[in-house]
This record gives structure tokens, C-alpha cells and sequence, in this order.
């Protein structure tokens, strides 16, 4: 997996001049409105090229309407930005032929086989080699699946073929917008793995997802709230956004009053329950965790435990943006 501070270049054909870009996607107050109404908020981005890059924000966060500008579908409102050295105003269509974009919801032909989506999309992006598209169907493991209709395919393969269908064309800069939603453990894997080898050939992965140990996969990672960017790092430096604060896990089932006790005390920013574990996010040298156990009221309890904690991204997450509601 290519490191956090790889700055790979990488060039672009358009009208017979090559294109040398370092960052596949370059954004300055980058804004979107709607009806009057603020999606996409002055977002500055820098996507240095080959990295797998993470974006991560709450439902209608504007994550999708980012993906949507960059892809060159949506114009923006204001601000300015580039995509692999293509102007987002100036040069959509050029953008368009250079990337790839697998939406939540890829238009898969239900009543055509893998081997006709594929054709129908290779054509689609002007890439109809049937040679590359049997290699694709081998690589990405299709090869006993090619006739069987799209509506008959799993959650899972059907994922991986809209993957193949936007990777006839070699693109420099893929869009995943949460991916693997809705698959199980094991095909999450397995798409990650691919996408680990999209990386290792130069390829950048713009991500968004839902699920924070997929967030710990990526290179670099952009937190979104209320169309605002509101953290911007490496997934270890952004856990550093809790310097100052203090994490404890608690070792207790959930419990109303516990929860409600956790929420009303003096200096507490997270509550969040894991099962049987309790995860609060506190500012510093509020409580030790004799005091904390007494104040939650757990005090006369042997069972339940209390350690400080490293933060998690979740930790971060849920913090930031519920700082920032």
C-alpha cells in the first residue's frame, strides 16, 4: 500500500499535449448551493496522486454533491478546483474520459449478463477491447459468472462488477462512493484488497465511507460536516484532534441513567455505547477513573471497569461533528 506522503505524477493526454499533475484533485473554496440553500461550503482539498483518500462525513454531509462536481457532472457554485489538471468549469468533459466513478447505486443493466455490462460500459467510455475485458472478468474473479443476468448476481459480485465496469477505461482517479454499503464482512474485504491494487499501479481512490476501520485503510482522510471540512490529516494525525482531552472505555452494559449521568456531567464531549462498552471523551484532568466511576454512580459496582483509552476515529468523528452541529 502506497505510504501517506507518496506524491507520485502522473500525465494526461488532451489534444496531443501531456499534462503532468501532481495532485489528482486540487479544490479552493469550493462551494455549492442548492435553491438558496449552503451544501458544499468553501472546501479546500489537496488529493496528492496514487494515494487512496478518504472521505468521511455524516448522512447529507455534502459528500456526494463533492463527488459530483469533481466528477464533472455538477458545476459549482463557486470557489475553483481541478481534477487531474482539468479546470472543473472549463474542462468537465476532459475529466469525464480520465476518471472513474462507481456511484451508491451504479446503473447496472438487470436484464443484461456481466459480459453485456461490461461491453456496454467499455463502449461507453471508448475502451471496446474485448481482450481487456476478458482480463478484467479473470482478475476480478468473474470468469464462471460472465452469462449470468446482473439481477441474479449477489450483493457482493454485483459490486465488483459495477467496480470492473468503471475500470474498462483505465482511469487515473476512481470515485468510490461507499463502496461496499451493504455487503458482508468478507466481500469488504475483498473489494479492499482490489483496491489496494488499484493504488500499487498509480491509480488514486477517492472513498467515501460509513465504516471507521475502512477509514484507518486509507492514506489520508478529510472529515465533512454541514459541507464544511472540519478535520483534514492522516488517520493517525487526525486522532491527534483529541489532544488535550481525555478518553475513557468503561466496561458496562447499556443502562439509560448511565448514559444520561455520562451526558450531564461537567466537561464530557462523546457518549457513545459499544455493546458492553462505554466510550466517553472528556476535557483533561477532569476525572480520574476512581471519580468517574463515582460520579456515573457505578461506584458500589466491582464488575464494572474504567481505563483511559487511546482515541479511535470514532472517537474523533462523533466528537468533531457533534462540536461542530
Amino acid at each position: 500500500m502506497p505510504s501517506a506522503n507518496t506524491t507520485r505524477s502522473w500525465s494526461c493526454c488532451r489534444d496531443a499535449s501531456l499534462r503532468f499533475v501532481k495532485s489528482a484533485v486540487s479544490t479552493r473554496r469550493l462551494t455549492r448551493r442548492f435553491a438558496g440553500r449552503l451544501v458544499v461550503d468553501s472546501l479546500d482539498l489537496e488529493v496528492p496522486s496514487g494515494q487512496i483518500f478518504g472521505f468521511l462525513g455524516p448522512n447529507a454531509a455534502g459528500k456526494t454533491t463533492t463527488i459530483r462536481m469533481l466528477a464533472g457532472i455538477l458545476l459549482p457554485s463557486d470557489g475553483e478546483g481541478s481534477v487531474l489538471g482539468f479546470d472543473l468549469y472549463r474542462e468537465a468533459e476532459s475529466i469525464k474520459r480520465q476518471i472513474g466513478y462507481v456511484a451508491q447505486h451504479f446503473g447496472l443493466y438487470d436484464n443484461l449478463t456481466a459480459a453485456e455490462n461490461l461491453e456496454f460500459y467499455s463502449r461507453v467510455y471508448g475502451a471496446a477491447d474485448p481482450q481487456k475485458r476478458n482480463s478484467l472478468m479473470d482478475r476480478y474473479g468473474f470468469s464462471s459468472y460472465r452469462d449470468v443476468l446482473a439481477k441474479n448476481l449477489s450483493g457482493g459480485f454485483r459490486q465488483r462488477l459495477s467496480l470492473i465496469c468503471a475500470l474498462t477505461h483505465a482511469p487515473k482517479l476512481l470515485f468510490l462512493d461507499e463502496p461496499t454499503a451493504g455487503v458482508d464482512p468478507g466481500v469488504r474485504k475483498e473489494l479492499w484488497d482490489f483496491f489496494y491494487q488499484l493504488a500499487e499501479t498509480g491509480t488514486t481512490l477517492f472513498v467515501t465511507t460509513h465504516y471507521m476501520e475502512e477509514a484507518e485503510r486509507c492514506d489520508h482522510l478529510a472529515f465533512i460536516h454541514h459541507g464544511r471540512l472540519i478535520a483534514d490529516d492522516t488517520p493517525e494525525g487526525i486522532k491527534k484532534a483529541l489532544t488535550g482531552r481525555d478518553v475513557f472505555r468503561i466496561g458496562c452494559r447499556y443502562e439509560p441513567e448511565v448514559v444520561t449521568r455520562a451526558r450531564r456531567l461537567e466537561g464530557v464531549e462523546m457518549v457513545n455505547q459499544f455493546g458492553n462498552t462505554l466510550r466517553l471523551v472528556i476535557a483533561r484532568k477532569r476525572y480520574d477513573e476512581m471519580a468517574l466511576k463515582q460520579a456515573l454512580g457505578l461506584g458500589e459496582r466491582p464488575e464494572v471497569s474504567i481505563e483511559r483509552d487511546q482515541p479511535s476515529l470514532e472517537d474523533v468523528f462523533v466528537t468533531l461533528t457533534s462540536e461542530s452541529t
